[in-house]
């Protein structure tokens, strides 16, 4: 069929296998609204309507429904399914402009500031903030954020992560391997308002200021291979209180077995009285973390978990109120243990820590 549009030159023909697909995009509910009407535009010019009724019928504009018959006599129906590409409103930054700010990122900002802003950057560089932001992600540049690391110095820190790590990875037999810390300092925090509980729409509030009730010391020794955790409070963490908690997890763990306990470097693990102490107990060995990686010991992550899963958000009333509600996790904590996996290679740990003294050596 042969159409004459309402405008002199536009003509087009509808077969009947297009026509067919136009009627089927009409009849389709999942069909954008946009290929709908651009499809009753054409049907509508194949029954002989003008554009007023044309514009009536499909609820659009005079211009569109010129647009869509060309388009149609342009590429058929496949070109009513498919948007025309068009150019940015605003042209695309030149590589120059791109590898200045790169550039400028990379080197220390003017005047007394200590990293480039999104704002300062884009005054510096004469763009707007959103494309230096575009540049900054593309790029994987964030001057905002800052990575904190501490290397170890100790001279005996490849043997010491390879004896911890060998405990973790293959235990000696008859034998109980234990990662033994203390988290000090625990608060007993009160808010000096309540706060809203969480509901649809609006997160729970607590108030930003507290009354501190005072501190306690959680001492943890946790089994590596089962997973159970021994914990007690006590009100400090001197070398008196060390030894204590040293005598609690003797009287627990079964007699005939050898005890490794993995700790860190605090003064008080290496008093000595309990060095004395281990003297009368010769079935313990101590096997010390290198300095300033505290992280090779186990029981940091179930502080960590303790941390965020009960005492970040707490509200506690007294330090009894505290105490009990540590005691409460580490007892919930036992009923579901998971035996630790330790999985990173020992090489890798100190390979890195080696590049990282070589780069620090590399900027002196």
């Amino acid at each position: 069929m042969r159409i004459e549009g309402m405008r002199t030159g536009i003509s087009f023909e509808v077969t009947a296998s297009d026509r067919a697909r136009l009627l089927a995009v009409v009849a389709d509910r999942n069909s954008p609204q946009k290929h709908v009407w651009r499809a009753r535009i054409v049907l509508l010019t194949a029954e002989g309507h003008g554009t007023s009724e044309i514009m009536r019928r499909a609820c659009v504009a005079k211009t569109a429904v010129w647009r869509w018959q060309e388009r149609f006599m342009q590429a058929g129906v496949d070109g009513l399914l498919r948007d025309k590409t068009r150019p940015p409103r605003i042209p695309p930054l030149g590589t120059g402009i791109i590898k200045q700010v790169v550039q400028l990122t990379l080197s220390d900002p003017p005047g007394e500031t200590t990293h480039w802003t999104a704002p300062a950057m884009a005054k510096a560089s004469g763009i707007s903030v959103s494309s230096v932001q575009r540049i900054w992600r593309s790029h994987g540049l964030q001057p905002h954020r800052m990575r904190q690391f501490k290397l170890s110095n100790d001279p005996r820190f490849a043997d010491k992560v390879r004896d911890i790590v060998g405990l973790y990875v293959d235990p000696p037999a008859h034998a109980v391997v234990l990662s033994i810390d203390e988290k000090s300092q625990i608060q007993a925090l009160d808010r000096t308002q309540p706060g809203l509980p969480l509901k649809r729409g609006r997160c729970g509030t607590m108030t930003h200021d507290y009354k501190r009730n005072g501190t306690t010391t959680l001492f943890a020794a946790l089994n590596v291979l089962d997973g159970h955790v021994i914990g007690r409070c006590m009100q400090r963490h001197r070398h008196q209180e060390f030894i204590r908690f040293l005598n609690a997890v003797e009287a627990r763990v079964p007699a005939g077995k050898l005890v490794h306990a993995i700790v860190d470097n605090y003064a008080a693990h290496k008093h000595p009285k309990v060095i004395q102490w281990l003297s009368r107990h010769p079935r313990w060995i101590f096997h010390f973390t290198p300095t300033s990686a505290s992280w090779l010991n186990a029981v940091e992550g179930f502080f960590a978990r303790l941390t965020k899963r009960r005492l970040k958000r707490g509200v506690f009333h007294s330090l009894v109120s505290l105490q009990e509600a540590i005691n409460r996790f580490v007892t919930e904590a036992n009923t579901a243990p998971k035996p630790f996996h330790w999985t990173k290679d020992p090489q890798t740990i100190i390979a890195a820590v080696r590049r990282g003294h070589q780069t620090l050596d590399s900027l002196h």
